[in-house]
């Protein structure tokens, strides 16, 4: 794995823990086992521009995941599935380990850019979503209406399974979720 990959899995992984303003330059760098120079070769703009980055691959990976499991499981499976995960990672770190998209957002003093990449990766699990809706059947406004509440719920959800240490949150948010979906599909 180049210099560049490892910075970019290490800050992914530092920021789900702790996110940006906890994250350290001195933390990564020992972490990823990288010099401070290939840092700065590689992220010229350095924390904050690795930490965007990091918010771009991230949100690639899990909206990968999101079009996989609609396409596996369809869109109430896909839900459930999307949970699951969720709740599995909370719980085998201890509630530790959020989402490094909300964790970027959220960051927005120390890495503008990262938000402001966090809200474009929103949109695209929205995108993505609504994409898969529609090819179920619902129309394009459902669709849109769906995967906002989707994504809404599910990363206010994992925060407050975050701030109880309980996984109920998310629990309740994928009852509801699959409840208002089957009921556009029926």
């Amino acid at each position: 794995m180049s210099a560049r990959d490892r910075l970019v899995v290490t800050a992914i992984d530092l920021i789900r823990r702790q996110g940006v303003s906890g994250t350290g330059l001195s933390q990564l760098l020992e972490r990823s086992g990288t010099a401070r120079r290939s840092l700065y070769l590689n992220f010229p703009g350095g924390k904050a521009e690795l930490v965007a980055d990091a918010t771009v691959a991230a949100g690639n990976m899990l909206g990968d995941g999101i079009d996989r499991l609609i396409g596996e499981k369809g869109p109430v499976g896909a839900v459930r599935a999307f949970v699951e995960m969720w709740i599995s990672n909370l719980a085998s770190s201890d509630f530790e380990v959020g989402c490094p998209i909300m964790a970027a957002a959220l960051g927005r003093s120390e890495a503008p850019a990262a938000a402001d990449t966090a809200g474009e990766v929103f949109l695209d699990w929205e995108r993505r979503i609504a994409a898969g809706l529609e090819t179920a059947g619902l129309s394009v406004d459902d669709a849109a209406r769906q995967a906002t509440l989707t994504v809404a719920a599910v990363e206010g959800a994992i925060v407050m399974a975050q701030a109880t240490k309980s996984d109920v949150p998310l629990r309740r948010v994928e009852a509801a979720l699959v409840e208002s979906v089957e009921q556009y599909l029926n």
